[in-house]
C-alpha cells in the first residue's frame, strides 16, 4: 500500500488542469530533528535610526552556520509570505520577516523612504558579529527578498548592498513609477487597507510618491544592479511590465545572472503557493553552484 503522501501527490498530478512540477522535499517534508542544535523562533528589536522595529528569525536546525533570507513585506503588508518562510526554514535557511517603522507596531510613523533604512538596518543587524553567532547566520549568504512594495524595497536596498548573495522579486511594484501616475489615481492607491500603518495618511503618502518619483524609480537602481543575481518573479496582476523593463535594462547592461519567470496567478500567488516556494527554493539552491559575479 503506498503512503499517504504519494497518494495525495498523484491525486493533486491527476486532477483536471493540474501542472505536473518538481517540488522539494521541504515543501511538505520536516527536516531531521537535531537536539543539540534545533529550529526555533526568536523575535527581533532590531535598531534603526532612533527606532527599534519588530520582527521574527525562524532558524534552521542543524549547527549552522545558516544561509539567510530577509523577506520584505509590500504595502500595506497584509501578506507576510510566512508559509514561505517556514518552507526555507525547512531547506536549510534562517529566514526573517520584519515590520518597517509605523506598520503593524512597529514603532514611529511610516515613511516610504524610511522602509528602505529599515531593510538595510535588519542586514547590518544580522551581519554583526554577535547576531550573527547567536542566530547562526552566514554572512556570506544572505538574500534579500521582496513582495509588491517589497520588491521595490529590494531592487533600491540591492543596488546598494553588494555583499548581498543574491535578490528575489515577487510581484514586485516600482513606487517610483506609481508616483508619477495622476493624483486622484495615486490617491486611491494609497487609501486602501491603511489601518496596519500610522503616522501617515492616504494624502502624505501620495505626496511622498509624487515628490520622490524619479528617485525611487526601478531606473534608479539598474546600475547598481548590474552584478547581482536575481530571481524576478511576475504575475497578472499590471506590474510585470515594470519588472520586465528592468530586466532588459539589467540584461543589456551585462547581467546574465538574471533569471525571470512570470505566473498566471494574482498579486498575492493565490493559488501558485507551492510553485513560487519550489521556485525559490530551487533558485536559492543555484547559488552555491555559480562563483559569485564580481
Amino acid at each position: 500500500m503506498r503512503p499517504p503522501l504519494a497518494i495525495l501527490l498523484a491525486l493533486l498530478l491527476a486532477a483536471p488542469g493540474a501542472v505536473a512540477q518538481n517540488v522539494p522535499s521541504a515543501i511538505y517534508t520536516d527536516p531531521p530533528a537535531d537536539k543539540a542544535h534545533p529550529a526555533g523562533m526568536e523575535v527581533l528589536h532590531v535598531p534603526t535610526h532612533g527606532s527599534s522595529i519588530n520582527g521574527i528569525v525562524y532558524t534552521s536546525s542543524g549547527p549552522g552556520p545558516h544561509p539567510t533570507i530577509v523577506i520584505c513585506h509590500g504595502f500595506p503588508g497584509n501578506e507576510k509570505n510566512l508559509d514561505l518562510a517556514q518552507a526555507l526554514r525547512r531547506a536549510g535557511w534562517n529566514a526573517v520577516t520584519f515590520n518597517y517603522r509605523g506598520a503593524w507596531g512597529s514603532p514611529g510613523a511610516f515613511h516610504f523612504s524610511q522602509n528602505l533604512e529599515d531593510a538595510q538596518a535588519i542586514l547590518d543587524f544580522l551581519r554583526a558579529p554577535a547576531n550573527a553567532g547567536k542566530y547562526g547566520i552566514d554572512v556570506k549568504r544572505v538574500v534579500l527578498a521582496g513582495h509588491s512594495m517589497g520588491g521595490w524595497v529590494t531592487v533600491l536596498a540591492a543596488a546598494r548592498d553588494h555583499a548581498l548573495a543574491g535578490a528575489i522579486l515577487i510581484s514586485a511594484a516600482d513606487m517610483g513609477a506609481m508616483g508619477g501616475i495622476a493624483h486622484d489615481k495615486l490617491l486611491a492607491l494609497t487609501s486602501d487597507n491603511m489601518e496596519g500603518l500610522a503616522g501617515a495618511t492616504p494624502d502624505s503618502l501620495a505626496n511622498e510618491l509624487a515628490q520622490n518619483s524619479e528617485r525611487f524609480r526601478f531606473s534608479s537602481a539598474a546600475t547598481g544592479l548590474k552584478n547581482t543575481r536575481l530571481l524576478v518573479l511576475s504575475a497578472n496582476d499590471g506590474l510585470a511590465p515594470q519588472t520586465d523593463a528592468l530586466v532588459q535594462v539589467l540584461q543589456a547592461s551585462g547581467n546574465k545572472t538574471i533569471t525571470a519567470i512570470h505566473a498566471d496567478t494574482d498579486h498575492s500567488w493565490s493559488d501558485h503557493r507551492i510553485f513560487l516556494e519550489s521556485t525559490i527554493i530551487e533558485w536559492l539552491a543555484t547559488l552555491d553552484q555559480r562563483a559569485a559575479p564580481r
